[in-house]
């Protein structure tokens, strides 16, 4: 295992290849989940790319630190996290809250980005009433009566069944979550908001989504291509929110094929 101390908090990541001169991609993980959920991706994709995965703050095996934070505390723990490894120009690849942090990570540190996957994401995601009501139900009660509605946002029916251990995997990973990491960190989704800021993106970048999203279904993710000048736009079909768990080589051979158009160039320096 490999830790960090940023800030207020210590990170756990883990960095695979970077002593080749592979292109590095920098995943992100979505708000509930731990940088495992990017096995079976990494898999797909194979040895062509280095990889750096890490849990974010008040997530996975990641301190909560200091709270309330916001997007902007999340992507300046990223960009010390690939400062410390000398990763430059590097794929980040951000899934749902880790698109908003990806946005912010270009926002501050443009020289760490080669490239943007935002994935099953938005320049901003719900409303402050319904960030609050989440929020203030955790408060009172935890996140075991949230787990059922999150997997139907996440999932699709066919993937939702008792016999799919991945699935039941799935449920675990997230009732396991630490709440007051979960519920300071739907705060800092509810205060961010990059319709202006998606404008200015000026890097290769792939809008992707789920065709059954129910947490940023596919129009909406489409919006956001639309203000990113010069994006792509892709679908993964029979998929809900966390395409990297339901359909994880349709949505590593996706991105491939854009990942295969980016100009060569070293991530490492």
């Amino acid at each position: 295992m490999q830790f960090l101390p940023v800030g207020t908090c210590t990170i756990h990541y883990r960095a695979i290849g970077l002593d080749s001169d592979k292109p590095v991609i920098a995943f992100i993980n979505s708000l509930g989940t731990d940088f495992r959920i990017w096995e079976f991706v990494m898999q797909a994709l194979g040895d062509d790319y280095a990889y750096v995965l890490h849990d974010k703050r008040g997530h996975g095996l990641s301190e909560v630190g200091i709270t309330p934070y916001t997007i902007k505390a999340h992507a300046d723990d990223l960009a010390a996290l690939l400062d410390h490894l000398s990763v430059r120009h590097a794929i980040i690849w951000g899934l749902s809250v880790g698109g908003l942090i990806a946005h912010s990570l270009y926002a501050k540190r443009a020289d760490l980005v080669r490239a943007l996957v935002l994935s099953n994401t938005a320049h901003k995601i719900g409303s402050a009433e319904m960030w609050n009501e989440r929020i203030g139900k955790i408060e009172r009660e935890g996140l075991a009566p949230l787990v059922e509605p999150v997997m139907e946002r996440w999932f699709t029916p066919a993937f939702r069944t008792p016999d799919n251990p991945l699935y039941a995997g799935a449920r675990t990973m997230l009732a396991r979550q630490d709440a007051r990491g979960y519920a300071v960190t739907c705060a800092a989704i509810r205060d961010a908001d990059f319709t202006g800021a998606a404008g200015r993106i000026a890097v290769p970048t792939l809008c992707v989504a789920g065709d059954g999203d129910g947490s940023t279904p596919p129009d909406l993710v489409r919006e956001l291509a639309a203000l990113i000048p010069n994006s792509q736009f892709a679908i993964v079909e029979a998929c809900g929110h966390i395409p990297c768990l339901e359909q994880p080589e349709a949505y590593a051979a996706t991105v491939r094929s854009f990942l295969k158009t980016l100009p060569e160039g070293s991530s490492l320096g």
